[in-house]
């Protein structure tokens, strides 16, 4: 369905005054506190467009302006019963519906042939040891919040270390590859890299 307020940054806010009322900044605060700006990948510089959307659909309400002593006064927003339906519509809806979103590394894989494949498997290495690190860090952190922390509020964490293992897994298997010179058409990648940097058409054999 088409959503009146479709950034991510408006299902944080949503999810996060369903809890109690808030103003703008204590609401950016939790988000952060919780780590949901990392896994939404959210732009705070629309964080206040944001709130004003939502208050001009009604799913948020003013509760109240409040002054605490010189600081400027600041408006606390509670959810409505149409942002309560429009937040659990919208998480099923994530949650049920597949969307296709090319990483960045799709999108390089996509144009790798520009690159000579005798430079791509440093470039691949290096994105090895990066994903490996970061991963290992990650696990790590997993591990310790699981002391502590509800695995329901831990399972975007455990599907991001999923999908950053199946990434370095691929890496690694495609570098593999390259090093053993087993990739096909590796003489017509290198023909065809050639022919690039001397700026003549490929032909054809």
């Amino acid at each position: 369905m088409a959503r009146k307020v479709r950034n991510l940054l408006g299902l944080a806010v949503l999810a996060t005054v369903v809890e109690r009322p808030m103003h703008p900044y204590e609401i950016a605060t939790v988000i952060r506190e919780r780590g949901k700006d990392r896994d939404m990948g959210l732009k705070w510089g629309s964080l206040y467009t944001v709130v004003r959307n939502l208050h001009r659909h009604g799913f948020i309400e003013v509760a109240e302006n409040a002054r605490h002593g010189a600081r400027p006064e600041r408006t606390v927003y509670r959810i409505t019963d149409d942002g309560r339906r429009e937040l659990r519509d919208w998480v099923r809806e994530l949650i049920a519906v597949p969307v296709h979103e090319p990483p960045r590394f799709e999108a390089g894989l996509s144009v790798w042939a520009v690159l000579g494949p005798d430079e791509v498997p440093a470039l691949l290495r290096e994105r090895l040891a990066r994903l490996e690190e970061e991963n290992a860090a990650q696990r790590a952190a997993l591990e310790r919040h699981r002391e502590e922390v509800p695995r329901m509020f831990l399972v975007e964490a455990e599907y991001d270390l999923a999908l950053r293992e199946a990434d370095a897994a691929f890496t690694r298997g495609l570098l593999d590859e390259l090093d053993r010179g087993a990739f096909p058409d590796l003489q017509q990648w290198r023909d065809r890299h050639a022919a690039m940097e001397r700026g003549t058409p490929e032909t054809s054999s």
